[in-house]
């Protein structure tokens, strides 16, 4: 079992969660094919997450990599960015730019 972490990644927890759903409780190999050719705008951080997340098992030891498994993914909410946009007549409208920790843990298809 291993794990990697990313906080503060600028992805809305709501689209950083469809892409969790769709590598959770895949095979290592077929997940990272997958989110190579994913068109979303977060792949590519949950690729290099999914890369490293291998590498850290890799790197543990004594464990098999093709037998790999997306055990877990976690999304949760990190600090909101608050940013000001100007409108008509000397108004200003909140835009609201949110950010997202995520947790990928990879662990042997048997345990």
């Amino acid at each position: 079992m291993a794990t990697a972490r990313l906080s503060h990644a600028r992805i809305t927890p709501r689209k950083a969660r469809i892409i969790a759903n769709l590598i959770r409780n895949k095979k290592v190999d077929r997940a990272i094919n997958e989110l190579r050719f994913l068109q979303k705008a977060g792949a590519r951080m949950f690729f290099k997450l999914l890369v490293s997340a291998v590498a850290n098992a890799e790197d543990k030891g004594e464990v098999d990599i093709d037998r790999l498994v997306v055990s877990r993914v976690m999304v949760d909410q990190g600090p909101t960015l608050k940013r000001w946009r100007p409108r008509a007549m000397g108004r200003a409208n909140r835009v609201e730019k949110k950010t997202s920790h995520i947790f990928l843990e990879v662990a042997e298809a048997g345990s």
